[in-house]
């Protein structure tokens, strides 16, 4: 928002919590243009009044499913209680769940939608690719050996658990890998001090979660790794495309044990698309 605000002359505002109220309190009585925040610090904004609803226009909920999986179905609601009846309401979401639509039957007038289909959501420019590791002991063997014969820019590795991302990280430290990691464990301040730590190039590798695959727009991610594969196809999409945003040629390797075959089938059928296996010449497709 920064971004394109710069040329049109738009303040903008992060409101997120783990920052000083005071401060927020400062910038927005001052006046700001848009504000872009977290469902508590925005809620505690307006409680205050230092938002002041009747200037609020447009109110946007990005990322609607994650949101309100998260467990901050209530403070949506909340916020929505404090806002003008005829405030311009837009709910964006990858997924649609259930409880994104009753939101839009709640708080929306005149409501317009735009679906898009499932076999529309392929990455264009992002190189699919499997690798049958057969026991899940080997995929420590397999990632090691690529990033030992291979050149890499930078690289998002994903693996499912909060623990294992530690793990992995322990291991591959100890194989003399420079590796950052981030989970949902981790405060605030920790995750974007990390971000900023692999954003700058000191790390070729970050080992994360899904949690936070939607987060990650660094320029020099090349390739993405699903150690292990997602557990809900959904959530593949936003994976692999933090290795092709901003127009980019992007490469996207899974591994696949036994167990996981049904899982690449899926996602195989649920993005209409085909993933062949990984072939001998990957580092001249990086």
């Amino acid at each position: 928002m920064r971004a394109l605000g710069d040329y049109l002359g738009v303040k903008v505002h992060a409101c997120v919590g783990g920052t000083r109220v005071r401060e927020d309190q400062h910038i927005l009585s001052s006046g700001v243009h848009v504000v872009v925040g977290t469902p508590g610090r925005v809620f505690d904004m307006l409680r205050r009044q230092s938002l002041r609803p009747d200037h609020i226009k447009m109110f946007v909920l990005d990322k609607a499913d994650e949101i309100l999986s998260r467990g901050f179905k209530d403070q949506i609601y909340d916020i929505f209680q404090l806002l003008p009846p005829k405030i311009q309401v837009g709910v964006f979401s990858a997924a649609v769940p259930p409880e994104a639509l009753e939101i839009t039957r709640k708080f929306m007038n005149k409501l317009v939608r735009i679906l898009v289909k499932h076999d529309e959501l392929t990455l264009e420019g992002i190189k699919q690719f499997y690798v049958n590791v057969d026991k899940e002991e080997w995929k420590l063997e397999t990632v090691c050996d690529m990033y030992e014969t291979l050149a890499i820019t930078q690289s998002v590795i994903f693996v499912n658990t909060r623990r294992k991302v530690d793990w992995l990280t322990d291991k591959m430290r100890s194989r003399d890998h420079t590796i950052s990691a981030t989970h949902g464990d981790m405060d605030h301040n920790t995750r974007d001090i990390i971000m900023r730590e692999f954003r700058s190039g000191s790390s070729r590798v970050l080992i994360t979660t899904d949690l936070l695959a939607r987060g990650i727009d660094v320029q020099q991610v090349s390739l993405v790794i699903n150690y292990d594969l997602p557990t809900q196809p959904e959530n593949y999409l936003h994976r692999i495309e933090s290795s092709g945003r901003f127009g980019r040629k992007g490469v996207s390797i899974n591994f696949v044990t036994k167990d996981d075959e049904r899982m690449m089938s899926n996602i195989q059928r649920f993005y209409n698309v085909v993933i062949e296996e990984l072939p001998t010449n990957v580092a001249d497709l990086l």
